[in-house]
């Protein structure tokens, strides 16, 4: 009989149990990126009054008798399904479409996770959440030839600073000198020939079929226009039976002195030739500031390897050019890679970092630790240096947005009822057990 009131208060104890976690999830059906628990019961140890026996040619088997001790709780599991997401328009708030966590760190230097992505930006620039923890990423990043920019991500993630990366007051671009312009684009096949020789179309007064303007600078950020103009100035047939057409291009500056020319050649298909050594691909231009601005001379590489020549409208265009005038950061944006592209005064467009996402192999592993932070432990899996957005398994960003709480009321107030229930009967046991051992005392008298 006394098992039976241990059994009642182990019942008691399980549901009750059951009941701070359901409270618990409606309380924070408006936290953001809160994940709600679910509980688990399994039984507890038996009692074996018979052992379970054989049967035999003459006697059945015979099952075992045994008398249950109670209940506990099995499991606490978060589900990690998505929440729904909400719209704030705030450029700060992000939301993961997917798997992944975001990466911070606290004041001790050791890393915690979250889903909830209400961050702010502090006094010093740094992109911290609303607890003041600052969110990790990877702030180096090189250029390449093409415009296009690679962040060095195989380090540890560090905190994002957007205002103050150097340490002063505002985040600034300092002055770059050009050295290297990518062209791409189309020379019109249809242009007629100026119908004379390649060494002798620097001599005579001829109409450039098509100009493009350029905007260089100098290493003290002055900017200056060169113009390149194109002349289509002879066709021929090789060896092989094959029309091969040439381009005279002429580099100017902005008074018109020629800074350097050349000639390049184009097949039947229209394709750059770029195995002539007397046709290169890529020429240099050198010019000299002289006491405009009392900065050096610079030399600049211009590469034609991307132009073609089709019977289309000449189109050429400088798709990349390095070098920039100093400017200071006006404005800045996140995109849904993480990617944070700053807007400086000086009409440049610079990344000043990615945020890092976690991903987990057993995120239901992790640890909460208040404030919608989470921290790994050894069943959650190992966090190493963590992922862009949408790499390692990780989803993209959604910017402007928040993602709230997945906790459904419908579902949370009827497993309340049932662990009510459940509650209330365990108390009938022991109030029924309570009275049995009254009548049983009641016997002596």
């Amino acid at each position: 009989m006394m098992s039976s009131l241990y059994t009642g208060v182990s019942s008691l104890s399980s549901n009750q149990t059951k009941i701070d976690v359901i409270s618990n999830n409606i309380a924070n059906a408006s936290t953001i990126g809160y994940k709600y628990q679910t509980v688990s019961f399994q039984d507890m140890m038996y009692q074996t009054i018979n052992a379970a026996t054989a049967p035999t040619d003459n006697v059945g088997g015979i099952d075992p008798k045994q008398v249950g001790l109670g209940v506990t709780v099995a499991s606490m599991s978060t589900i990690n399904t998505m929440g729904s997401l909400q719209y704030t328009g705030n450029p700060t708030d992000m939301a993961i479409s997917g798997e992944g966590y975001f990466v911070v760190q606290n004041p001790n230097g050791e890393y915690n996770f979250t889903r909830a992505g209400n961050f702010g930006i502090d006094s010093y620039g740094n992109l911290v959440t609303a607890e003041g923890y600052q969110v990790c990423g990877w702030q180096d990043t090189e250029i390449q030839s093409d415009g296009s920019y690679v962040f060095s991500t195989s380090t540890e993630p560090v905190p994002i600073n957007i205002y103050n990366i150097d340490g002063g007051s505002s985040s600034t671009v300092s002055p770059s000198v050009t050295t290297e312009a990518v062209l791409t684009g189309n020379l019109n096949a249809a242009n007629e020939s100026q119908g004379v020789a390649m060494d002798d179309i620097g001599t005579g007064e001829l109409s450039a079929d098509y100009i493009m303007p350029m905007t260089v600078h100098d290493s003290l950020g002055a900017s200056y226009q060169v113009n390149t103009e194109f002349y289509e100035c002879y066709s021929e047939v090789n060896a092989s039976g094959e029309i091969e057409t040439s381009y005279y291009y002429k580099t100017v500056d902005e008074d018109g002195n020629e800074l350097n020319s050349g000639y390049m050649k184009f097949d039947s298909e229209g394709q750059l030739i770029t195995d002539d050594t007397a046709f290169p691909v890529e020429t240099t231009v050198t010019l000299d500031p002289g006491a405009t601005t009392g900065a050096a001379e610079f030399t600049f590489s211009m590469d034609f390897s991307g132009l073609t020549m089709y019977g289309a409208e000449s189109n050429v265009q400088p798709s990349y050019v390095d070098g920039n005038a100093a400017g200071s950061l006006l404005d800045f944006s996140i995109d849904a890679n993480g990617v944070v592209m700053g807007t400086y005064s000086n009409g440049e467009q610079h990344p000043l970092g990615i945020l890092s996402l976690a991903n987990f192999d057993n995120p239901a592993g992790l640890q909460k630790t208040g404030s919608n932070l989470y921290s790994a432990t050894p069943n959650s899996g190992d966090f190493t240096t963590g992922s862009p957005a949408g790499t390692g398994g990780t989803g993209q960003l959604s910017v402007g947005t928040l993602e709230m709480s997945n906790v459904d009321l419908s579902r949370e107030y009827s497993e309340l009822i049932v662990a009510q229930r459940g509650y209330q009967a365990s108390s009938s046991i022991i109030s029924t057990v309570d009275e049995l051992l009254q009548e049983l005392i009641n016997l002596k008298r």
